[in-house]
Protein backbone atom coordinates (compact mmCIF):
# COMPACT_ATOMS: atom_id res chain seq x y z
CA UNK A 1 0.00 0.00 0.00
CA UNK A 2 2.92 2.61 0.52
CA UNK A 3 4.85 1.55 -2.16
CA UNK A 4 2.17 2.60 -4.22
CA UNK A 5 1.41 6.01 -2.50
CA UNK A 6 5.37 7.12 -2.38
CA UNK A 7 5.96 5.87 -5.96
CA UNK A 8 3.15 8.64 -6.89
CA UNK A 9 3.81 11.40 -4.55
CA UNK A 10 6.20 13.45 -6.71
CA UNK A 11 3.84 13.15 -9.64
CA UNK A 12 0.92 15.26 -7.36
CA UNK A 13 0.67 18.86 -8.02
CA UNK A 14 1.53 20.98 -4.56
CA UNK A 15 -2.37 22.11 -4.86
CA UNK A 16 -3.64 18.30 -4.87
CA UNK A 17 -1.42 17.43 -1.57
CA UNK A 18 -3.23 20.54 0.20
CA UNK A 19 -6.90 19.93 -0.97
CA UNK A 20 -9.67 21.75 0.83
CA UNK A 21 -12.74 20.09 1.73
CA UNK A 22 -15.41 18.85 -0.49
CA UNK A 23 -18.51 21.14 -1.08
CA UNK A 24 -21.73 19.19 -2.28
CA UNK A 25 -24.36 20.91 -4.22
CA UNK A 26 -27.76 19.01 -3.79
CA UNK A 27 -30.37 20.36 -6.43
CA UNK A 28 -34.41 20.82 -5.71
CA UNK A 29 -36.37 19.88 -8.42
CA UNK A 30 -40.06 20.68 -7.74
CA UNK A 31 -43.12 21.69 -9.97
CA UNK A 32 -45.04 24.04 -7.69
CA UNK A 33 -43.42 27.21 -5.86
CA UNK A 34 -45.09 26.22 -2.61
CA UNK A 35 -43.37 23.10 -2.19
CA UNK A 36 -39.87 24.70 -2.18
CA UNK A 37 -40.14 25.20 1.78
CA UNK A 38 -40.12 21.34 2.71
CA UNK A 39 -37.80 20.31 -0.61
CA UNK A 40 -35.57 22.90 0.78
CA UNK A 41 -35.33 21.75 4.59
CA UNK A 42 -34.84 18.28 3.19
CA UNK A 43 -31.82 19.29 1.10
CA UNK A 44 -30.43 21.30 3.99
CA UNK A 45 -29.44 17.88 5.41
CA UNK A 46 -27.16 16.56 3.53
CA UNK A 47 -25.98 19.66 1.29
CA UNK A 48 -23.19 22.38 1.65
CA UNK A 49 -25.21 24.51 -1.30
CA UNK A 50 -28.76 23.92 -2.40
CA UNK A 51 -29.46 24.49 -6.19
CA UNK A 52 -33.21 25.48 -6.86
CA UNK A 53 -33.84 24.82 -10.27
CA UNK A 54 -36.31 26.88 -11.34
CA UNK A 55 -36.64 25.84 -14.56
CA UNK A 56 -39.19 23.21 -12.92
CA UNK A 57 -41.81 25.19 -12.49
CA UNK A 58 -44.39 26.47 -14.77
CA UNK A 59 -44.69 29.99 -15.79
CA UNK A 60 -47.88 30.68 -12.88
CA UNK A 61 -45.37 28.89 -10.49
CA UNK A 62 -42.44 31.10 -11.16
CA UNK A 63 -44.24 34.00 -10.41
CA UNK A 64 -45.18 33.01 -7.70
CA UNK A 65 -42.08 32.65 -6.63
CA UNK A 66 -40.30 35.75 -7.67
CA UNK A 67 -43.22 37.32 -4.88
CA UNK A 68 -41.68 34.34 -1.80
CA UNK A 69 -38.10 34.49 -2.77
CA UNK A 70 -36.82 35.53 -0.08
CA UNK A 71 -39.37 33.74 1.95
CA UNK A 72 -37.97 30.63 0.29
CA UNK A 73 -34.37 31.55 0.92
CA UNK A 74 -34.75 31.73 4.44
CA UNK A 75 -35.98 28.42 4.81
CA UNK A 76 -31.98 27.65 5.28
CA UNK A 77 -29.11 29.51 5.67
CA UNK A 78 -27.01 27.66 3.77
CA UNK A 79 -25.74 29.10 0.60
CA UNK A 80 -27.90 28.65 -2.81
CA UNK A 81 -27.46 28.44 -6.49
CA UNK A 82 -30.37 29.84 -8.66
CA UNK A 83 -30.48 28.13 -12.20
CA UNK A 84 -33.36 28.91 -14.71
CA UNK A 85 -31.77 25.89 -17.74
CA UNK A 86 -32.79 26.14 -20.96
CA UNK A 87 -34.39 23.43 -23.10
CA UNK A 88 -31.27 23.52 -24.90
CA UNK A 89 -28.92 23.12 -22.38
CA UNK A 90 -30.46 20.10 -20.24
CA UNK A 91 -33.65 21.96 -18.64
CA UNK A 92 -36.89 22.97 -19.13
CA UNK A 93 -36.78 26.37 -19.29
CA UNK A 94 -37.72 28.71 -22.90
CA UNK A 95 -34.58 29.11 -25.19
CA UNK A 96 -35.83 32.34 -25.96
CA UNK A 97 -32.77 34.62 -24.71
CA UNK A 98 -35.12 37.41 -24.45
CA UNK A 99 -37.63 35.75 -21.52
CA UNK A 100 -34.46 34.35 -19.56
CA UNK A 101 -32.92 37.81 -19.74
CA UNK A 102 -36.22 39.44 -18.58
CA UNK A 103 -36.73 36.90 -15.67
CA UNK A 104 -33.15 37.55 -14.23
CA UNK A 105 -33.56 41.10 -14.80
CA UNK A 106 -36.99 40.86 -12.46
CA UNK A 107 -35.70 39.36 -9.51
CA UNK A 108 -34.96 41.60 -6.60
CA UNK A 109 -31.60 42.07 -4.99
CA UNK A 110 -30.68 38.36 -3.92
CA UNK A 111 -28.89 37.85 -0.22
CA UNK A 112 -25.11 37.97 -0.23
CA UNK A 113 -24.89 34.41 -0.30
CA UNK A 114 -26.76 33.26 -3.26
CA UNK A 115 -25.45 32.39 -6.91
CA UNK A 116 -26.87 32.41 -9.99
CA UNK A 117 -26.23 30.00 -13.20
CA UNK A 118 -26.47 31.72 -16.47
CA UNK A 119 -25.42 29.46 -19.48
CA UNK A 120 -22.74 30.84 -21.89
CA UNK A 121 -24.97 32.62 -24.29
CA UNK A 122 -27.07 34.12 -21.49
CA UNK A 123 -23.69 35.56 -19.54
CA UNK A 124 -22.79 36.80 -22.79
CA UNK A 125 -25.59 39.09 -23.58
CA UNK A 126 -25.86 40.32 -20.19
CA UNK A 127 -21.78 41.26 -20.29
CA UNK A 128 -22.62 43.15 -23.90
CA UNK A 129 -25.92 44.95 -22.61
CA UNK A 130 -25.94 48.57 -21.22
CA UNK A 131 -28.34 47.74 -18.97
CA UNK A 132 -25.61 44.94 -17.18
CA UNK A 133 -26.48 46.88 -13.68
CA UNK A 134 -30.14 45.15 -14.21
CA UNK A 135 -28.10 41.52 -13.42
CA UNK A 136 -28.88 42.49 -8.96
CA UNK A 137 -26.32 40.33 -8.43
CA UNK A 138 -22.39 40.21 -7.90
CA UNK A 139 -20.80 38.79 -11.45
CA UNK A 140 -18.31 37.23 -8.79
CA UNK A 141 -21.30 35.36 -7.36
CA UNK A 142 -22.52 34.68 -10.79
CA UNK A 143 -21.80 30.71 -12.57
CA UNK A 144 -20.94 30.57 -16.09
CA UNK A 145 -22.32 27.30 -17.17
CA UNK A 146 -21.96 25.00 -20.73
CA UNK A 147 -23.34 21.73 -20.99
CA UNK A 148 -23.26 19.10 -24.15
CA UNK A 149 -25.49 15.94 -23.63
CA UNK A 150 -24.08 14.23 -26.82
CA UNK A 151 -20.30 13.96 -25.94
CA UNK A 152 -16.98 15.50 -25.37
CA UNK A 153 -16.92 18.58 -27.25
CA UNK A 154 -13.89 19.22 -29.88
CA UNK A 155 -13.69 22.79 -29.07
CA UNK A 156 -13.80 22.23 -25.53
CA UNK A 157 -10.58 24.12 -24.22
CA UNK A 158 -12.34 27.61 -26.87
CA UNK A 159 -15.55 26.93 -24.81
CA UNK A 160 -13.73 27.04 -21.56
CA UNK A 161 -11.82 30.24 -23.20
CA UNK A 162 -15.57 32.05 -24.21
CA UNK A 163 -16.45 31.60 -20.61
CA UNK A 164 -13.23 32.46 -18.96
CA UNK A 165 -13.40 36.05 -20.74
CA UNK A 166 -16.69 36.91 -18.93
CA UNK A 167 -16.96 38.59 -15.57
CA UNK A 168 -18.36 35.10 -14.11
CA UNK A 169 -16.72 34.60 -10.55
CA UNK A 170 -17.08 30.58 -11.42
CA UNK A 171 -16.72 28.62 -14.71
CA UNK A 172 -19.05 25.40 -15.12
CA UNK A 173 -18.71 22.92 -17.94
CA UNK A 174 -20.50 19.51 -18.04
CA UNK A 175 -20.36 17.23 -20.78
CA UNK A 176 -21.34 13.85 -21.50
CA UNK A 177 -18.54 11.23 -20.80
CA UNK A 178 -19.20 7.87 -23.02
CA UNK A 179 -15.53 6.59 -21.61
CA UNK A 180 -13.66 6.58 -18.55
CA UNK A 181 -10.84 7.99 -20.70
CA UNK A 182 -13.50 10.87 -21.50
CA UNK A 183 -12.71 12.28 -18.36
CA UNK A 184 -9.40 13.34 -18.74
CA UNK A 185 -10.28 16.59 -20.77
CA UNK A 186 -12.22 17.61 -17.70
CA UNK A 187 -9.52 16.59 -15.30
CA UNK A 188 -7.04 18.75 -17.84
CA UNK A 189 -9.37 21.95 -17.52
CA UNK A 190 -9.71 21.74 -13.58
CA UNK A 191 -5.76 22.09 -13.72
CA UNK A 192 -5.83 24.90 -15.82
CA UNK A 193 -8.27 26.97 -14.01
CA UNK A 194 -6.49 26.11 -11.07
CA UNK A 195 -3.51 27.35 -12.54
CA UNK A 196 -5.21 30.51 -14.04
CA UNK A 197 -6.83 31.12 -10.26
CA UNK A 198 -10.37 30.41 -11.73
CA UNK A 199 -12.98 28.95 -9.77
CA UNK A 200 -14.26 26.34 -11.63
CA UNK A 201 -17.03 22.99 -11.83
CA UNK A 202 -15.92 20.51 -14.60
CA UNK A 203 -18.05 17.26 -14.56
CA UNK A 204 -18.60 14.72 -17.10
CA UNK A 205 -21.85 13.24 -16.98
CA UNK A 206 -22.98 9.62 -17.17
CA UNK A 207 -21.87 6.20 -15.55
CA UNK A 208 -18.33 7.19 -17.36
CA UNK A 209 -17.83 10.20 -15.47
CA UNK A 210 -18.66 9.13 -11.87
CA UNK A 211 -14.41 9.73 -11.15
CA UNK A 212 -15.14 13.45 -11.68
CA UNK A 213 -17.99 13.68 -9.37
CA UNK A 214 -15.84 12.18 -6.72
CA UNK A 215 -12.20 13.03 -7.06
CA UNK A 216 -13.19 16.69 -8.87
CA UNK A 217 -12.89 18.15 -5.84
CA UNK A 218 -10.20 17.23 -4.32
CA UNK A 219 -8.69 18.43 -7.72
CA UNK A 220 -10.01 21.89 -7.30
CA UNK A 221 -13.44 21.55 -7.91
CA UNK A 222 -15.42 24.46 -6.51
CA UNK A 223 -18.31 21.67 -5.96
CA UNK A 224 -19.60 18.77 -6.56
CA UNK A 225 -23.42 17.80 -6.95
CA UNK A 226 -24.90 15.08 -5.29
CA UNK A 227 -28.54 14.55 -5.63
CA UNK A 228 -31.39 14.08 -2.77
CA UNK A 229 -31.82 10.29 -3.48
CA UNK A 230 -31.94 7.74 -6.11
CA UNK A 231 -35.57 9.67 -8.10
CA UNK A 232 -33.84 12.92 -7.72
CA UNK A 233 -30.91 13.21 -9.61
CA UNK A 234 -30.57 15.66 -12.05
CA UNK A 235 -28.10 14.58 -14.41
CA UNK A 236 -27.18 11.00 -15.81
CA UNK A 237 -24.18 9.38 -13.06
CA UNK A 238 -24.96 12.03 -10.44
CA UNK A 239 -24.85 9.88 -7.05
CA UNK A 240 -27.05 10.63 -4.12
CA UNK A 241 -24.97 13.12 -1.26
CA UNK A 242 -25.38 10.72 1.27
CA UNK A 243 -23.35 8.38 -1.15
CA UNK A 244 -20.69 10.78 -1.40
CA UNK A 245 -20.33 11.00 2.13
CA UNK A 246 -21.24 7.90 2.85
CA UNK A 247 -19.82 5.47 0.63
CA UNK A 248 -17.27 7.13 -1.17
CA UNK A 249 -16.17 9.77 1.85
CA UNK A 250 -15.80 12.26 -0.10
CA UNK A 251 -14.69 14.76 2.87
CA UNK A 252 -11.95 12.82 2.96
CA UNK A 253 -10.01 12.56 0.07
CA UNK A 254 -6.98 14.13 -0.83
CA UNK A 255 -3.92 14.44 -2.64
CA UNK A 256 -2.89 11.02 -1.10
CA UNK A 257 -5.63 9.22 -1.23
CA UNK A 258 -4.86 5.88 -2.91
CA UNK A 259 -7.00 5.51 -5.89
CA UNK A 260 -9.01 1.71 -7.08
CA UNK A 261 -11.86 0.89 -8.81
CA UNK A 262 -13.48 -1.86 -11.65
CA UNK A 263 -13.33 -1.42 -15.03
CA UNK A 264 -15.89 -2.91 -16.93
CA UNK A 265 -19.53 -2.29 -19.18
CA UNK A 266 -21.55 -1.62 -17.41
CA UNK A 267 -20.63 -1.31 -13.85
CA UNK A 268 -23.40 1.13 -12.30
CA UNK A 269 -25.12 -1.63 -10.44
CA UNK A 270 -21.62 -2.91 -9.12
CA UNK A 271 -21.29 -3.62 -5.31
CA UNK A 272 -18.08 -3.51 -4.92
CA UNK A 273 -17.46 0.19 -4.83
CA UNK A 274 -19.59 0.02 -1.24
CA UNK A 275 -17.51 -2.97 -0.16
CA UNK A 276 -14.65 -2.15 -0.78
CA UNK A 277 -15.28 1.59 0.35
CA UNK A 278 -16.38 -0.20 3.55
CA UNK A 279 -13.26 -1.82 4.06
CA UNK A 280 -11.25 1.03 3.78
CA UNK A 281 -13.17 3.15 6.31
CA UNK A 282 -13.31 0.25 8.79
CA UNK A 283 -9.31 -0.33 8.33
CA UNK A 284 -8.86 3.33 8.16
CA UNK A 285 -6.98 3.36 4.74
CA UNK A 286 -6.63 6.62 2.97
CA UNK A 287 -8.54 4.70 0.14
CA UNK A 288 -11.65 5.22 -2.47
CA UNK A 289 -12.90 2.80 -4.47
CA UNK A 290 -14.59 3.82 -7.51
CA UNK A 291 -17.01 2.43 -10.47
CA UNK A 292 -14.77 3.40 -14.03
CA UNK A 293 -17.23 2.75 -16.65
CA UNK A 294 -14.61 1.45 -19.59
CA UNK A 295 -15.46 0.65 -23.20
CA UNK A 296 -12.27 0.54 -24.27
CA UNK A 297 -10.03 -1.46 -22.04
CA UNK A 298 -6.94 -1.07 -24.04
CA UNK A 299 -6.77 2.91 -24.34
CA UNK A 300 -8.09 2.80 -20.42
CA UNK A 301 -5.12 0.94 -19.55
CA UNK A 302 -2.64 2.82 -21.40
CA UNK A 303 -3.91 6.29 -20.69
CA UNK A 304 -5.25 6.09 -17.51
CA UNK A 305 -3.52 2.96 -15.91
CA UNK A 306 -0.13 2.19 -16.58
CA UNK A 307 2.28 4.30 -14.85
CA UNK A 308 4.68 4.37 -17.53
CA UNK A 309 1.81 5.83 -20.37
CA UNK A 310 -0.81 7.14 -18.29
CA UNK A 311 -1.64 10.77 -19.08
CA UNK A 312 -3.36 11.76 -15.74
CA UNK A 313 -1.61 12.07 -12.51
CA UNK A 314 -3.44 10.52 -9.93
CA UNK A 315 -2.44 7.87 -7.35
CA UNK A 316 -4.35 4.84 -8.91
CA UNK A 317 -3.08 1.71 -7.17
CA UNK A 318 -5.66 -1.06 -8.09
CA UNK A 319 -8.11 -2.56 -10.54
CA UNK A 320 -11.14 -4.55 -10.04
CA UNK A 321 -11.92 -5.93 -13.70
CA UNK A 322 -15.03 -7.34 -14.77
CA UNK A 323 -16.99 -8.31 -18.14
CA UNK A 324 -16.20 -8.00 -21.03
CA UNK A 325 -12.31 -6.89 -20.36
CA UNK A 326 -11.38 -9.84 -18.27
CA UNK A 327 -8.99 -11.54 -20.71
CA UNK A 328 -8.64 -8.09 -23.32
CA UNK A 329 -6.54 -6.97 -20.11
CA UNK A 330 -4.12 -9.86 -20.04
CA UNK A 331 -1.89 -8.27 -23.07
CA UNK A 332 -1.72 -5.15 -21.32
CA UNK A 333 -0.13 -5.99 -18.07
CA UNK A 334 3.64 -6.32 -16.55
CA UNK A 335 3.17 -10.07 -15.01
CA UNK A 336 0.30 -12.03 -14.22
CA UNK A 337 -0.01 -14.66 -11.74
CA UNK A 338 0.19 -18.27 -12.64
CA UNK A 339 -3.87 -18.63 -11.57
CA UNK A 340 -5.10 -15.95 -14.08
CA UNK A 341 -2.53 -17.12 -17.13
CA UNK A 342 -4.35 -20.93 -16.53
CA UNK A 343 -7.64 -19.42 -16.42
CA UNK A 344 -7.37 -16.98 -19.35
CA UNK A 345 -8.80 -14.13 -17.11
CA UNK A 346 -7.83 -11.20 -14.44
CA UNK A 347 -9.95 -9.47 -12.36
CA UNK A 348 -7.75 -8.00 -10.18
CA UNK A 349 -4.72 -5.13 -10.70
CA UNK A 350 -2.45 -4.45 -8.48
CA UNK A 351 -0.25 -1.25 -9.87
CA UNK A 352 3.22 -1.61 -7.64
CA UNK A 353 6.63 -0.42 -8.55
CA UNK A 354 6.10 1.24 -11.51
CA UNK A 355 4.54 -1.80 -12.81
CA UNK A 356 1.40 -3.68 -12.97
CA UNK A 357 0.16 -7.14 -12.20
CA UNK A 358 -2.70 -9.16 -12.51
CA UNK A 359 -4.53 -11.98 -10.78
CA UNK A 360 -7.62 -13.57 -10.73
CA UNK A 361 -9.48 -13.95 -7.48
CA UNK A 362 -12.55 -15.80 -8.73
CA UNK A 363 -11.26 -18.98 -8.06
CA UNK A 364 -9.99 -18.15 -5.16
CA UNK A 365 -13.34 -16.67 -3.96
CA UNK A 366 -15.28 -19.39 -6.00
CA UNK A 367 -13.65 -22.69 -3.11
CA UNK A 368 -13.80 -20.29 -0.15
CA UNK A 369 -17.09 -20.10 -0.37
CA UNK A 370 -17.70 -23.77 -1.28
CA UNK A 371 -15.39 -25.22 0.98
CA UNK A 372 -17.43 -24.55 4.22
CA UNK A 373 -20.59 -26.80 2.56
CA UNK A 374 -18.73 -29.63 0.99
CA UNK A 375 -15.40 -30.08 3.08
CA UNK A 376 -12.68 -32.23 0.78
CA UNK A 377 -13.76 -31.69 -2.55
CA UNK A 378 -11.85 -34.61 -4.05
CA UNK A 379 -13.52 -36.79 -5.87
CA UNK A 380 -16.03 -34.86 -5.66
CA UNK A 381 -18.39 -34.86 -8.95
CA UNK A 382 -19.64 -31.39 -9.86
CA UNK A 383 -21.75 -30.12 -12.63
CA UNK A 384 -20.98 -26.43 -13.94
CA UNK A 385 -23.86 -24.97 -15.98
CA UNK A 386 -22.04 -21.98 -18.15
CA UNK A 387 -18.74 -21.81 -20.27
CA UNK A 388 -17.89 -17.55 -19.74
CA UNK A 389 -15.17 -16.33 -17.48
CA UNK A 390 -16.82 -17.60 -14.58
CA UNK A 391 -17.04 -21.42 -15.68
CA UNK A 392 -13.45 -21.45 -16.24
CA UNK A 393 -12.69 -19.95 -12.64
CA UNK A 394 -14.65 -22.35 -11.81
CA UNK A 395 -13.22 -25.77 -13.40
CA UNK A 396 -9.77 -24.44 -12.56
CA UNK A 397 -10.81 -24.03 -9.08
CA UNK A 398 -12.06 -27.32 -8.75
CA UNK A 399 -9.52 -29.33 -10.99
CA UNK A 400 -7.14 -27.94 -8.51
CA UNK A 401 -8.93 -29.66 -5.20
CA UNK A 402 -9.56 -33.25 -6.87
CA UNK A 403 -12.74 -32.64 -8.08
CA UNK A 404 -14.34 -34.35 -11.13
CA UNK A 405 -16.11 -32.08 -13.04
CA UNK A 406 -18.47 -31.72 -15.82
CA UNK A 407 -19.52 -29.00 -18.27
CA UNK A 408 -22.42 -28.63 -19.30
CA UNK A 409 -23.51 -25.86 -22.00
CA UNK A 410 -26.35 -24.48 -24.42
CA UNK A 411 -23.61 -25.07 -27.06
CA UNK A 412 -21.36 -27.83 -26.11
CA UNK A 413 -19.74 -28.43 -29.52
CA UNK A 414 -18.65 -24.95 -29.13
CA UNK A 415 -17.96 -25.12 -25.17
CA UNK A 416 -15.64 -28.45 -25.57
CA UNK A 417 -12.82 -26.39 -26.00
CA UNK A 418 -12.72 -24.93 -22.35
CA UNK A 419 -14.21 -28.07 -21.04
CA UNK A 420 -10.60 -30.24 -22.14
CA UNK A 421 -8.10 -27.10 -21.34
CA UNK A 422 -9.63 -28.23 -17.79
CA UNK A 423 -9.64 -31.94 -17.67
CA UNK A 424 -13.66 -31.70 -18.35
CA UNK A 425 -16.52 -33.46 -19.54
CA UNK A 426 -19.10 -31.50 -21.86
CA UNK A 427 -22.35 -32.31 -22.10
CA UNK A 428 -25.90 -30.50 -23.43
CA UNK A 429 -27.45 -28.10 -20.84
CA UNK A 430 -30.91 -28.79 -22.12
CA UNK A 431 -33.02 -31.55 -20.45
CA UNK A 432 -29.58 -32.26 -18.45
CA UNK A 433 -30.40 -34.72 -15.15
CA UNK A 434 -28.20 -33.70 -12.17
CA UNK A 435 -29.06 -36.37 -10.19
CA UNK A 436 -25.83 -37.97 -10.95
CA UNK A 437 -23.88 -35.15 -9.47
CA UNK A 438 -23.10 -34.13 -5.63
CA UNK A 439 -22.07 -30.23 -6.42
CA UNK A 440 -24.66 -28.40 -9.10
CA UNK A 441 -23.31 -25.05 -9.73
CA UNK A 442 -24.90 -22.42 -11.99
CA UNK A 443 -22.28 -20.04 -13.40
CA UNK A 444 -24.52 -18.35 -15.89
CA UNK A 445 -26.28 -14.93 -15.99
CA UNK A 446 -30.00 -16.86 -15.80
CA UNK A 447 -31.64 -16.05 -12.46
CA UNK A 448 -30.12 -12.85 -12.14
CA UNK A 449 -33.03 -9.47 -11.27
CA UNK A 450 -34.46 -8.35 -14.71
CA UNK A 451 -35.20 -10.27 -17.75
CA UNK A 452 -33.38 -13.61 -16.57
CA UNK A 453 -35.35 -13.64 -13.56
CA UNK A 454 -37.60 -16.48 -14.49
CA UNK A 455 -34.93 -18.53 -15.65
CA UNK A 456 -33.19 -21.61 -14.17
CA UNK A 457 -30.47 -24.03 -15.42
CA UNK A 458 -32.16 -26.52 -13.89
CA UNK A 459 -35.72 -27.52 -12.03
CA UNK A 460 -36.45 -29.75 -9.19
CA UNK A 461 -37.65 -32.86 -11.29
CA UNK A 462 -33.75 -32.34 -12.64
CA UNK A 463 -32.05 -31.50 -9.38
CA UNK A 464 -33.28 -35.34 -7.26
CA UNK A 465 -30.22 -36.55 -5.38
CA UNK A 466 -27.75 -33.29 -5.65
CA UNK A 467 -26.35 -32.71 -2.43
CA UNK A 468 -25.39 -28.47 -3.16
CA UNK A 469 -26.79 -26.33 -5.44
CA UNK A 470 -24.35 -23.25 -5.94
CA UNK A 471 -25.90 -20.46 -7.68
CA UNK A 472 -23.08 -17.88 -8.52
CA UNK A 473 -25.82 -15.57 -9.15
CA UNK A 474 -26.11 -13.07 -5.95
CA UNK A 475 -29.42 -10.61 -6.84
CA UNK A 476 -31.84 -12.02 -5.92
CA UNK A 477 -30.18 -13.71 -3.16
CA UNK A 478 -32.51 -16.44 -3.64
CA UNK A 479 -32.80 -17.17 -7.31
CA UNK A 480 -35.46 -19.47 -9.34
CA UNK A 481 -32.14 -22.40 -9.73
CA UNK A 482 -31.67 -22.01 -5.46
CA UNK A 483 -35.83 -21.83 -4.93
CA UNK A 484 -36.25 -25.14 -7.27
CA UNK A 485 -32.92 -26.84 -5.62
CA UNK A 486 -34.38 -26.43 -1.90
CA UNK A 487 -37.98 -27.92 -3.44
CA UNK A 488 -35.75 -31.04 -4.20
CA UNK A 489 -34.34 -31.50 -0.88
CA UNK A 490 -31.10 -29.39 -1.90
CA UNK A 491 -28.73 -27.65 0.45
CA UNK A 492 -28.24 -24.25 -1.37
CA UNK A 493 -25.55 -21.67 -1.41
CA UNK A 494 -26.14 -17.87 -2.86
CA UNK A 495 -23.11 -15.97 -5.27
CA UNK A 496 -22.86 -13.77 -2.36
CA UNK A 497 -20.44 -15.34 -0.45
CA UNK A 498 -18.37 -15.71 -3.70
CA UNK A 499 -18.80 -11.98 -4.42
CA UNK A 500 -17.67 -11.04 -0.79
CA UNK A 501 -14.63 -13.89 -0.77
CA UNK A 502 -12.76 -12.70 -3.94
CA UNK A 503 -13.17 -9.15 -2.28
CA UNK A 504 -11.37 -9.99 0.54
CA UNK A 505 -8.54 -11.67 -1.33
CA UNK A 506 -8.61 -8.39 -3.76
CA UNK A 507 -8.07 -6.45 -0.40
CA UNK A 508 -5.00 -8.12 0.71
CA UNK A 509 -3.07 -8.11 -2.39
CA UNK A 510 -3.86 -4.56 -2.54
CA UNK A 511 -3.29 -3.34 1.01
CA UNK A 512 -1.44 -6.11 2.55
CA UNK A 513 -4.08 -6.28 4.80
CA UNK A 514 -6.64 -8.66 6.01
CA UNK A 515 -9.97 -6.75 5.82
CA UNK A 516 -12.91 -6.85 8.59
CA UNK A 517 -14.63 -10.08 6.81
CA UNK A 518 -18.20 -9.04 8.52
CA UNK A 519 -17.67 -5.35 7.23
CA UNK A 520 -17.93 -6.20 3.73
CA UNK A 521 -20.43 -8.83 4.17
CA UNK A 522 -22.91 -5.95 5.95
CA UNK A 523 -21.75 -3.43 2.96
CA UNK A 524 -22.76 -6.18 0.05
CA UNK A 525 -26.22 -6.70 1.27
CA UNK A 526 -26.94 -3.09 2.38
CA UNK A 527 -25.75 -2.06 -1.15
CA UNK A 528 -27.73 -5.10 -2.15
CA UNK A 529 -31.53 -3.95 -1.65
CA UNK A 530 -31.97 -1.46 -5.10
CA UNK A 531 -29.30 -2.85 -7.32
CA UNK A 532 -29.54 -5.23 -9.81
CA UNK A 533 -28.14 -8.21 -10.46
CA UNK A 534 -24.69 -9.28 -11.37
CA UNK A 535 -23.36 -12.96 -11.47
CA UNK A 536 -20.93 -12.93 -8.66
CA UNK A 537 -17.43 -12.92 -10.31
CA UNK A 538 -18.13 -9.60 -11.28
CA UNK A 539 -14.51 -8.20 -10.30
Amino acid sequence: MQACAMRNEHRLAPSLMESKPATVCVPVCVSRASELPRAIRRAAEVADIIELRLDSLAEAELKELKQNLLVYLSESNLPKILTLRSADQGGGASNDSAARLGFWSSLMRLPDDCRIDLELDLATSFAGRESVRELKVDWRRVICSHHDFTGLPRDLEKIYERMAATSAGILKIAVQAHDAVDCLPIFRLLERARGEGREMIAIAMGQSGIMTRVLGPSRGAFLTYGSLDDENATASGQLTAKDLRQIYRIDRIDGRTEIFGIIGKPVGQSLSPAIHNAAFASAKVNAVYLPLEVTNANEFMRRMAHPGTRELDWNLCGLSVTAPHKSIVTSRLDSIDPAAKAIGAVNTIVIRDEQTHGYNTDAHGFISALRPKVGALRNVRCAIAGAGGAARAALWALREEGASTTLFAREPEKARVVAEQFGADCRSLAGADFSQFQVVINATPLGTRGKNESQTVATSAQLGGVRLAYDLVYNPLETLFLREARAAGCDTLSGIEMLVAQAIEQFRLWTGKQPEVEVMRLAAMKALQPSEAFCASEN
